[in-house]
């Protein structure tokens, strides 16, 4: 059963094995082991193509174009996702700071993290700061 250490059962349930088998080396590591691909280097970062932005291991829909920002940090930077219910907050105190992990709440893939109080000009003040290798974007619908 995947799941995490708030003990959450996701919907979608794959062995790490299936996982494997359906990403690639790279999006196993950071959708799986909750890795982090390098700054300035994912397909997103500096994309302003419109579309809808889905977790790459399962599809589910989690942000979209209208909501990404530019931050300069190196990541897509979104600053709310689609519709509440998508993504799950985890607390991270990893890297010896306490951050807020963004997962997938469907298969609990990990995306990136959220940060608050920064000062970006945005109508949250939160910069979801999520790796390129863990979404795909999708053209916009009608």
């Amino acid at each position: 059963m995947a799941t995490n250490s708030t003990n959450r059962i996701y919907p979608l349930q794959l062995t790490n094995d299936e996982w494997r088998q359906k990403l690639s080396a790279e999006e196993f590591h950071v959708l799986r082991e909750a890795g982090t691909e390098r700054a300035f280097t994912g397909e997103y970062w500096d994309d302003h193509t419109e579309g809808v932005y889905s977790c790459r291991a399962c599809g589910t829909e989690l942000f979209r174009s209208t909501e990404k920002f530019d931050s300069n940090c190196g990541w897509p930077s979104f600053f709310a996702p689609a519709a509440e219910g998508k993504v799950e907050y985890i607390e991270d105190r990893s890297l010896g700071a306490v951050r807020t992990e963004v997962r997938c709440l469907n298969c609990g893939s990990h995306l990136g993290h959220v940060f608050e109080g920064e000062g970006f000009a945005t109508p949250t003040d939160k910069r979801y700061c999520i790796n390129s290798i863990s979404i795909r974007r999708e053209p916009a619908q009608g």
